[in-house]
């Protein structure tokens, strides 16, 4: 398996956290994302360490309740790294699951036709409206679902279907109906109270506007709809783990759902706050930068 990577380890045990990253390369560390108030991040130029084993990830990874491959989704070499990572683990775990952002939870049906030899791989792309609904190139995840047809894993769609996602960018969550919450979490369960996570997404949000200052209406919209992805997938990912403890869960998601844990790694371990829980992280990268962040416990 070639690392040309970042690999990032997010290590969770019960309700405590704690951060540890382990860079591959390092030249010059640097934050991909603004600065947060109070951060640990901290940008200085520093010697090469000692590059990780490949055998090293793998060990640290393997030893995960939850494996999270951070991807930029246009990225092609993302996707073959994220399929290779995945047939390392099998190797060691013969219970494995993928968890795709890519696909929207009513479309799981599908998926398990699909897997079951029910329907053909142009069907499960029709019937899980992919095109419309997610649009990257197909042959990015093509490899990925084959392997696990073939290997006779579980595939989850852990996604928020676009119609809710569209009306509570609109209108925010008071306007769905019942039907509507039938695939996200009760209200009660998306918590917007994570003031870094919030500046995180404001500074990204002012950098998308005419002149770097945006509607605050529009953006607590915005943010409240992120909130609701990071919520559903956390969800399907914590249900399927307490319905079947003995497997490993790798998640497929976009990186702005995994850094620093703000998205959907903090709200799978609120969940299963009542069991020991190893969580792991990888964010995918082509460059030789890296985040570093540090805290109490990590060494």
């Amino acid at each position: 398996m070639k690392t040309r990577l970042i690999v990032k380890f997010w290590a969770y045990s019960l309700s405590i956290i704690l951060l540890c990253y382990l860079p591959v390369h390092a030249q010059e560390v640097k934050n991909p994302l603004p600065e947060m108030p109070n951060s640990r991040s901290r940008s200085v130029r520093t010697r090469r360490p000692p590059p990780l084993r490949e055998s090293q990830i793998l060990r640290e990874l393997g030893r995960a309740d939850v494996v999270y491959l951070g991807e930029n989704h246009d990225s092609f070499e993302d996707h073959q790294a994220q399929l290779e990572i995945i047939q390392q683990l099998t190797q060691k775990n013969g219970k494995v699951a993928i968890a795709l952002e890519m696909f929207q939870r009513p479309f799981q049906k599908a998926i398990d036709d699909y897997l079951a030899g029910k329907i053909t791989e142009t069907q499960l792309v029709a019937q899980t409206e992919y095109r419309e609904r997610w649009g990257f190139p197909w042959k990015y995840y093509a490899p990925i679902l084959r392997f696990a047809k073939e290997n006779n894993f579980p595939v989850l769609a852990i996604n928020t279907p676009t119609e809710v996602t569209r009306k509570v960018t609109r209108s925010g969550l008071e306007v769905l109906t019942p039907e509507d919450r039938q695939y996200i979490p009760p209200l009660t369960e998306i918590r917007t109270d994570n003031a870094a996570y919030r500046q995180m997404l404001l500074d990204v949000f002012q950098q998308h506007q005419a002149g770097g200052h945006g509607n605050s209406d529009r953006f607590e919209r915005f943010f409240l709809a992120q909130v609701l992805w990071d919520e559903t997938m956390a969800e399907a990912i914590s249900q399927f783990i307490a319905a079947n403890p003995d497997y490993q869960v790798v998640v497929l998601a976009g990186q702005g759902h995994i850094v620093y844990g703000h998205g959907i790694p903090t709200r799978v371990a609120r969940r299963l706050n009542y069991r020991p829980l190893v969580q792991r992280s990888v964010l995918l990268r082509d460059e030789d930068l890296i985040t570093y962040q540090s805290s109490p416990g990590c060494g």
